[in-house]
């Protein structure tokens, strides 16, 4: 009895897909779930972000699928970086869970073709420091005169 009840408690969550995206030091998390079409990053609408580089960037995954895009809403946090890397945390995670809500292998060979990163992490990373140097590779010069 009390099995029942637990999973239709789960079942009554309003939920979604929740799928991240990494870029430098910027984590999106986006979620996604049947809705009009409502696009929406930190809490803000999508149309409100003033550059109109960043807000097309964010977007290009939703103009590759529109016909997904229209009938989903899409949240996503993100935090950490910069804003170009926050931008495109933002691209991969939307795009990442367009594909995984549509389940079509199609949409997915699309986005590939068109930007690898917009399905995959780009794995470089900042090296750290070394002793004996002002930077990573860098190193102290020596003069003797």
């Amino acid at each position: 009895m009390t099995i029942a009840k637990k999973s239709s408690k789960s079942a009554k969550k309003k939920g979604g897909i929740v799928v991240r995206g990494k870029r430098k030091e910027s984590i999106a998390k986006a979620t996604i779930s049947k809705g009009h079409g409502v696009v929406r990053v930190n809490s803000l609408n999508v149309d409100a972000i003033p550059n109109r580089y960043t807000r097309e960037l964010i977007l290009e995954p939703l103009h590759m699928a529109p016909e997904v895009a229209s009938g989903v809403d899409i949240s996503v946090a993100v935090v950490g970086g910069g804003q170009m890397g926050q931008a495109q945390a933002v691209r991969m995670a939307i795009a990442r869970a367009l594909v995984e809500f549509a389940n079509d292998p199609l949409l997915k060979e699309k986005m590939i073709a068109r930007d690898r990163f917009l399905l995959a992490e780009d794995f470089r990373r900042v090296e750290p420091k070394k002793y004996l140097g002002p930077k990573a590779r860098a190193r102290f010069q020596k003069s003797y005169r």
